[in-house]
């Protein structure tokens, strides 16, 4: 596991490395105008970076809405996977939500997406609902998941 790892709010300098992340994880990424709109725009969105030395490693979203946090994206660039920043991420951004005084959590993921779902039930997500067809690309459905804030783990994820 990486002992360097720190975050911080994501950047417009950001997005040439966030993009390419983007592109690499996902089969209908965002475009670079839909991270300027929620980085200038929106004023709900909180999105962070992971930092491994000088470089982007991952970078997740969410908005911060009423008393939940939904999560928008998360990804870590293949150079950077299977060593726990995935998982340090989300922690991190299920802590910023907490101390913002929310007490749930959700995403949305792909039904075959198995090592995600592994993740996100070891952090406290469970499966709540499905959305049919919610991914444009294949048409796959999605799990709703869900966490709550007050039940999961407090501690805070490998700041330094």
């Amino acid at each position: 596991m990486i002992d360097t790892l720190t975050f911080r709010r994501m950047q417009l300098e950001d997005l040439d490395c966030v993009q390419e992340i983007e592109r690499e994880s996902f089969t209908t990424p965002w475009s670079r105008g839909a991270f300027v709109n929620e980085l200038t725009n929106n004023y709900f969105a909180y999105y962070l970076v992971a930092m491994v030395d000088a470089t982007i490693a991952a970078y997740g979203g969410m908005w911060l809405i009423l008393d939940e946090a939904h999560v928008t994206n998360i990804a870590v660039h293949p150079d950077f996977r299977r060593q726990h920043i995935g998982e340090r991420l989300l922690m991190r951004m299920m802590s910023i939500a907490r101390q913002a005084g929310l007490s749930g959590i959700t995403l949305e993921v792909r039904v075959s997406n198995t090592s995600a779902q592994h993740l996100y039930r070891k952090l406290g997500f469970a499966v709540k609902g499905v959305r049919r067809g919610y991914y444009t690309d294949n048409h796959e459905d999605a799990y709703i998941m869900w966490a709550d804030l007050d039940r999961t783990q407090q501690g805070e994820a490998g700041e330094q």
